[in-house]
């Protein structure tokens, strides 16, 4: 069942399973996918006593911003942000957090900047908090022409595109990002639904446009960003994951930063699995999230 929450900014719809006194977890989808890529993740952890929580991130589903005023900011900050006022709206102290791109930048965040938040950590692609201050700096080719879709995005052509194919524009990436997962139109129409929100075009633009520079942030945020620039250390319980299959991060690609998680750390790489790790591999994902769990329980 659907649940709405408002918070300072958003009125944030969500999915809740499980028993409410159980061990809270809140998963966090990416781009451009919802809640629904952890339909086979969440009865493993309420199986095991979890409380699961699975909320659409700003511009996705049924989540709505309160004010026409706010920008539709899709920055890092205010993902993490986002996380952190629906704890406090739900009244949780800590939970595990878990997620995959968008969403894992997320948990990432709160991990980092709010550790007494933060129970343990699950997050597909490593650490994945932008370095912003070093976007202008050019990689190997085969790194950049994955992110083609990013380059796209900075041109008002794409922000055209984006607005008037979204549902095509959005399989493509899936099936490039997921070359080994046959998923059905069924599978991709339920997720696609999640895109019709009214401020998702504005929301992805930002986002692709203010990790290179070439938008600025939400004023509100400055000083988080100031924070994340220094990419600050995550000291929760952690299981980092990676699809072998993986089109947009390749095995690997990430694990520069792994110094950056400073407590008890694993690297797990998932066979046959891409982007969309939770939906492809539920069960891995499932396995981390208790096993993070386990490793905080006393």
């Amino acid at each position: 069942m659907l649940n709405h929450i408002a918070t300072s900014q958003l009125d944030i719809a969500y999915d809740e399973q499980g028993d409410a006194d159980g061990w809270p977890v809140v998963l966090l989808h990416g781009f451009p996918y919802d809640i629904h890529a952890y339909d086979d993740v969440t009865p493993r952890l309420t199986s095991h006593g979890a409380r699961v929580i699975a909320p659409y991130l700003r511009g996705y589903g049924a989540t709505r911003f309160l004010s026409p005023a706010t920008l539709r900011s899709g920055q890092q900050a205010a993902l993490g942000t986002d996380l952190l006022a629906l704890l406090d709206a739900l009244r949780i102290d800590r939970a595990v957090l878990g997620g995959y791109d968008w969403g894992g930048r997320a948990a990432c965040i709160v991990a980092a900047l709010c550790p007494q938040r933060t129970r343990g950590l699950v997050s597909v692609n490593g650490y994945n908090i932008q370095n912003i201050a070093n976007a202008s700096q050019p990689a190997a080719a085969e790194k950049e022409y994955r992110m083609w879709y990013q380059y796209y995005l900075h041109g008002e052509r794409g922000r055209a595109g984006l607005a008037e194919n979204r549902r095509e524009f959005c399989r493509l990436l899936w099936s490039l990002w997921s070359p080994t997962w046959r998923f059905d139109d069924d599978t991709y129409a339920r997720s696609a639904a999640a895109f019709d929100n009214p401020d998702f075009v504005d929301v992805v633009v930002h986002s692709y446009r203010h990790r290179f520079g070439l938008a600025d942030g939400d004023p509100q945020y400055d000083e988080i960003e100031r924070r994340l620039a220094a990419l600050p250390s995550i000291m929760a319980p952690t299981i980092t994951l990676e699809g072998d299959a993986d089109g947009v991060s390749p095995p690997g690609g990430r694990q520069a930063n792994a110094q950056r998680f400073t407590g008890r750390h694993q690297n797990r790489v998932v066979p046959n699995a891409g982007h969309n790790l939770p939906q492809e591999a539920p069960a891995a994902f499932a396995d981390a999230v208790l096993d993070v769990n386990a490793w905080s329980t006393p």
